[in-house]
């Protein structure tokens, strides 16, 4: 599944970074399971849009596969916000111990 979202990614919005982290072992869900996904992608595509818009092309351009996956965290930047603030914030550990 991970390969199938960045070739969709890729393809779509030709981003100059994407970076594409399966966080589904911080969750709990069976071995192996590729359902929890961090998206970090910066594309001047982006550009004057807000955040809402940004995430839903990213929706639209995964549109089937969404189905699949629980949950997704999109960091979308375009290239000069990207420079200038690149931050990314962790996400949660939700295993139960």
């Amino acid at each position: 599944m991970e390969t199938t979202i960045k070739n969709l990614l890729i393809d779509s919005l030709k981003p100059s970074i994407l970076s594409i982290t399966n966080e589904s072992y911080m969750h709990n869900v069976p071995e192996d399971s590729e359902s929890h996904f961090k998206i970090v992608i910066v594309s001047n595509n982006f550009k004057d849009q807000s955040n809402v818009k940004r995430h839903q092309h990213i929706y639209g351009v995964l549109d089937d596969i969404m189905k699949l996956i629980h949950a997704l965290s999109i960091y979308a930047f375009d290239e000069d916000e990207y420079k200038e603030n690149p931050i990314v914030l962790d996400s949660p550990n939700c295993v139960n111990n």
